[in-house]
């Protein structure tokens, strides 16, 4: 079933009014000015511009599709802070430091952040002066640390590769099935699931377990015309193979 979704190829119907407008231009100007990229690319403006509009979304997007700028533009341009679920500590840690690199207040909450620089970062969001903050589903879920985030203004709540609520989440990473009750919690801040992975059912489950009733969803194609698959018979016996005919001119 499609929830008022939007697939690649099919443009989402525009927004009324200027204000839709204005934001999209900031978010443009954000992504030339921070990222270095002239215009966004397939379902990208219209996920940003879901968000920037203060709704939830869900979005399947191809990995290499810009899936992380449809909430790190976002948690730039809204007020407050940014705080994304991404259930591993290397990816966070290298969105992270590339997100520096760009100028980018952003940090990240985990088992290998040492004492006293997890008070320095708390300093910071205390003081307003981060946009992104990176946590996992077990460090979010915490009471301690939920309790604490529920006292900060939140531009948004990204979750991450949230396939794993439909296919490991009551085994792999229970976790990520409680990140529903963030819909209890933050009721009024817009919340984005994010994935690589998702086939119609697997997003009925996204929506289901995260509490995203009503939210929009964003599919894009996953056609690669760059990429070409190939077959050809073994010839010879056991781990002998043919060699591959030689191409013209080479």
């Amino acid at each position: 079933m499609l929830h008022n979704a939007v697939v690649a190829g099919e443009p989402p119907a525009p927004e009324e009014g200027s204000l839709a407008d204005e934001a999209l231009d900031a978010a443009r100007e954000v992504l030339r000015r921070t990222f270095g990229h002239q215009d966004f690319r397939g379902l990208q403006s219209a996920v940003i511009g879901e968000i920037l509009a203060g709704r939830s979304a869900i979005a399947v997007l191809p990995t290499g599709g810009g899936k992380s700028l449809c909430y790190q533009i976002p948690s730039m341009l809204r007020p407050g802070l940014g705080l994304v679920v991404s259930p591993l500590i290397a990816l966070m840690a290298d969105q992270v430091a590339a997100l520096r690199q760009w100028g980018v207040a952003a940090a990240r909450l985990d088992s290998n952040i040492h004492p006293e620089e997890r008070g320095g970062i708390w300093l910071q969001i205390e003081a307003g002066a981060l946009d992104l903050l990176y946590l996992s589903p077990e460090g979010l879920m915490q009471p301690a640390m939920l309790e604490r985030v529920s006292r900060l203004p939140l531009a948004l709540v990204a979750i991450d590769e949230a396939h794993c609520v439909s296919q490991w989440g009551h085994d792999f990473r229970p976790e990520y099935r409680a990140l529903g009750r963030l819909a209890e919690i933050f009721p009024e801040v817009p919340r984005l699931a994010v994935t690589a992975t998702a086939d119609a059912r697997t997003r009925d489950d996204i929506r289901s377990e995260l509490r995203l009733a009503g939210a929009r969803e964003f599919v894009a194609s996953f056609a690669r015309p760059e990429l070409a698959l190939s077959a050809e018979r073994k010839r010879g016996q056991g781990h002998q193979r043919g060699r591959p005919p030689t191409r013209p001119g080479r």
